[in-house]
């Protein structure tokens, strides 16, 4: 087991969250002793004083910034000004004050979003300044983006050790599936599942379903960042995926069939599709540090669906 983890103290901003519990656990199961997980409650990483007291607090080497203010595609259009300004002045404050304070690495998560509209498939990190991101999603992705751009001229003017991780969409135990501001798995998930137990006939689904996406497994998400946090130490942006690329289509289908709901798919095409393509090239991850996806896609649906079932009393509306 690597040294890297016994004498550090680390802070997970969004610890308690889907992929915060499952880094968290990964950073203990490698012998990290001292991890500090900021609750918002006590620290809204929005207020710089907050971000003060978190430092002051935690007293972190390691600062690994999870923390976000997300939603699937209802929620940007809904809420695109606090999606931009919250995750905005999050990352651009912490990054800014861990430099102050010499922390000793900042691993900060990006955004598919982040990519143009129409960025060649696979997505390759050099094109990320091709063109401007899917509507739907741009003041999210921009936002998260600044953190690439803050993050590269600390290091070329202060030598701050900061890294910058780019995962595709997460999918997993534990997931969001609130109907409000839940993504495509998890939504579609619960529609399925609710609608094949009230005996519902038909469910709509949004788009015509020729958009595709590619999907990352939470415990492989989880472990790819926990890898780049003790072995990376450059300012290129790095991809997190799995390289399985999939239409909305096929995988209402597919969530339909492992699910057992057997009524009518009706295809609104009225609602937005989102961005035409997202695929990753996953190479640089892999000869970096050493991480390529594990977990087969249709496994990790059957986990996902069976954590729903178990869990869908305490599931909030």
């Amino acid at each position: 087991m690597s040294t890297f983890w016994e004498n550090r103290r680390f802070c997970v901003t969004g610890g308690s969250g889907f992929l915060g519990k499952v880094v968290t656990r990964k950073l203990q199961e490698r012998g990290a002793k001292d991890i500090f997980i900021p609750t918002i409650e006590k620290y809204d990483l929005v207020d710089p004083v907050a971000i003060d007291q978190l430092l002051e607090d935690a007293k972190p080497d390691v600062i690994i910034h999870l923390a976000a203010h997300v939603g699937g595609i209802g929620a940007n259009r809904e809420h695109p000004a606090e999606f931009f300004y919250d995750n905005l002045m999050m990352g651009v404050q912490l990054i800014h004050k861990a430099w102050q304070r010499k922390v000793e690495k900042f691993v900060a998560i990006g955004t598919v979003c982040a990519y143009p509209k129409f960025t060649p498939v696979p997505f390759k990190e050099d094109n990320i300044w091709n063109g401007y991101p899917e509507e739907t999603n741009a003041p999210y992705g921009l936002a998260k983006k600044m953190l690439l751009v803050q993050s590269q001229a600390y290091r070329d003017q202060y030598n701050f050790n900061s890294i910058f991780l780019l995962p595709v969409n997460l999918y997993g135990p534990g997931d969001n599936f609130n109907p409000l501001s839940s993504h495509v798995i998890p939504a579609l998930i619960r529609k399925c599942v609710e609608a094949e137990s009230a005996g519902i006939k038909e469910i709509e689904v949004w788009g015509d379903g020729s958009p595709t996406r590619e999907f990352l497994y939470v415990e492989d998400a989880a472990e790819g960042i926990v890898l780049a946090t003790e072995k990376y130490n450059e300012s290129l942006p790095v991809n997190l995926g799995s390289g399985y690329e999939i239409s909305i289509k096929d995988l209402v289908e597919k969530i339909a069939a492992l699910t057992g709901y057997t009524g009518r798919l009706v295809w609104n095409a009225d609602k937005p599709n989102g961005q035409p393509r997202r695929g990753l090239d996953t190479q640089r991850a892999e000869e970096k540090f050493g991480f390529r996806a594990k977990v087969d896609f249709d496994n990790g649906l059957r986990e996902t669906i069976t954590w729903f079932r178990e869990n869908q009393t305490g599931i909030k509306e």
